[in-house]
């Protein structure tokens, strides 16, 4: 008989923290932080004996944030595309590196983590984190690119709206604009903070992650992040090749065969190098945030090669359509699917 699987979701900056302030727009000193340090071999032993196979670490790569960490030589991130003090897990400003909140020393950060994976496996857990594929920060910025790899945007022609191998879509001639505040809404409650001025510098102005096309998206758009071009021009067309007829039936060594020789864009490559780099370091699996908003075939190129690397990888995808449910596991390669609405 077949085991089930267990996943337990944790929203690591929350799991540690026993501070009980709830202080709106409150610093990191006034409502606290759970770190990667707080789980202990105690406790991952006693969400083991839950019956857990899987935890799953949410906010782990590092996002924007509104913490001061430039003596670490990471940029501050402005409050104008920041949602929040803490920012949006979703919103990932650097895939090869971990959120500085949740480290004792944010200098060892990465360390940490990896210290923590160590100790789920101990415990015998298996690790998740969160791969956000459709957007990333407006102010991406990579600290740790291993040799090879380079930030998301640094190739791209931004005289173009669109090119294949641009990671991102342009308003060319045009600047971004903060959204227009509403509802009394303002930056970190109106704080008084050097970059809490209405300004944003992006020009030309990127399109923004949940497909708004305005140089100024509406204040709710998902205007912290901007949307990845996958190599699907303005108007839905494909510029790769697709999955021959009958290929959802093929395992994933067909899938990584069929890619082999093929020309992707670059995304596609960013993406996979960014899995393949967190499975090297022990991660088991991932969880793919809104699946759905990125190409089928992406999915078959991605989990083809990460299944090449370490074929008991576990793969869970978000999505909501249950008439793509079939093509994400087929053609896609997931293990899994969830649908969060009946879920929460």
């Amino acid at each position: 008989m077949k085991k089930k699987e267990v996943v337990y979701q944790v929203f690591t900056r929350l799991f540690g923290n026993t501070n009980t302030n709830n202080k709106p727009w409150g610093t990191l000193e006034e409502n606290g932080v759970g770190k990667f340090n707080d789980f202990t071999d105690k406790a991952l032993a006693e969400i083991k004996d839950l019956g857990v196979t899987h935890i799953w670490y949410t906010g782990v790569p590092h996002h924007d944030v509104i913490t001061d960490y430039t003596e670490y030589g990471i940029s501050n991130d402005d409050p104008d595309i920041v949602k929040g003090r803490a920012g949006s897990p979703y919103a990932v400003k650097d895939y090869y590196n971990v959120n500085p909140d949740l480290a004792e020393n944010v200098e060892n950060r990465l360390q940490e983590f990896e210290a923590l994976i160590e100790r789920s496996h101990n415990a015998g857990l298996k690790v998740l984190i969160d791969i956000v594929p459709n957007h990333v920060a407006r102010n991406y910025q990579s600290l740790t690119n291993p040799e090879g790899t380079t930030d998301f945007g640094a190739e791209d022609d931004t005289s173009v709206t669109y090119v294949v191998n641009n990671n991102f879509y342009y308003n060319p001639g045009e600047t971004f604009e903060v959204p227009y505040w509403e509802n009394g809404y303002k930056p970190l409650g109106g704080e008084n903070h050097p970059e809490a001025d209405s300004k944003f510098e992006e020009i030309p102005a990127k399109w923004t992650g949940n497909g708004s096309r305005a140089s100024q998206p509406k204040m709710n758009d998902w205007y912290e992040t901007v949307k990845v071009n996958y190599g699907i021009n303005p108007e839905g067309k494909k510029d790769f090749d697709e999955l021959p007829e009958g290929f959802d039936n093929e395992d994933y060594k067909a899938h990584y065969n069929f890619w082999k020789d093929k020309t992707v864009p670059s995304s596609w490559v960013k993406f996979k190098d960014i899995a393949l780099y967190w499975t090297e370091k022990g991660v088991d699996g991932f969880r793919f945030d809104m699946a759905e908003m990125v190409p089928v075939e992406f999915w078959s190129y991605m989990n083809s090669h990460i299944k090449m690397q370490n074929p008991d990888t576990f793969l869970l995808a978000e999505v909501y359509q249950p008439h793509l449910y079939r093509d994400y596991i087929k053609k896609g390669k997931m293990d899994y699917l969830y649908d969060k609405v009946q879920l929460y």
